[in-house]
């Protein structure tokens, strides 16, 4: 299956919401707890520096958020978040989105791409950011509380673009 990552558009906005909906309902790797709708959702997206989303078989398979970390003298680091369908996971389509990100990232003139939270036991997420040249900063004990109800560690990363 070829997988084709471009910019969102406003017919994509109800399959992204429920893809990042099934996520944010999972508990292991958003920080979010409140769900989606299709306003809500629409200003989102539409509020970030860039979204794409992943597409095979004319199926959304996946998407990213692309925004800056800060502001003023730090602004030139940018944050990311992705999300890939349940029934997509493990097809490659989490490295499509990244690898179209950090093009996104480059064109949009941010230098430097940080994954705050990534919790230490989202260990495919960790192993490919690894793959293509992130460097984790360390380690934040008990960063991310989990769905069910335990605190996890985070490990942000970054890649210099």
């Amino acid at each position: 299956m070829e997988i084709l990552v471009n910019q969102y558009n406003t017919a994509d906005l109800k399959d992204m919401i429920a893809i990042w909906n099934r996520v944010v309902e999972d508990g292991i790797a958003f920080p979010q707890t409140e769900l989606l709708d299709n306003i809500s959702g629409s200003d989102f997206f539409g509020s970030q520096t860039y979204c794409g989303v992943a597409k095979g078989n004319g199926k959304i398979l996946g998407l990213y958020i692309l925004h800056p970390n800060n502001v003023g003298r730090c602004g030139h680091i940018c944050n990311a978040s992705y999300a890939v369908s349940a029934d997509a996971r493990g097809k490659g389509i989490g490295r499509a989105l990244v690898s179209d990100c950090l093009i996104q990232a480059k064109k949009c003139g941010f230098r430097i791409l940080q994954f705050n939270a990534v919790v230490r036991t989202n260990v495919a997420a960790r192993s490919l950011y690894e793959k293509l040249g992130f460097t984790q900063l360390g380690v934040i004990p008990g960063g991310f509380l989990m769905k069910d109800g335990h605190y996890e560690d985070i490990c942000p990363y970054y890649k210099e673009l």
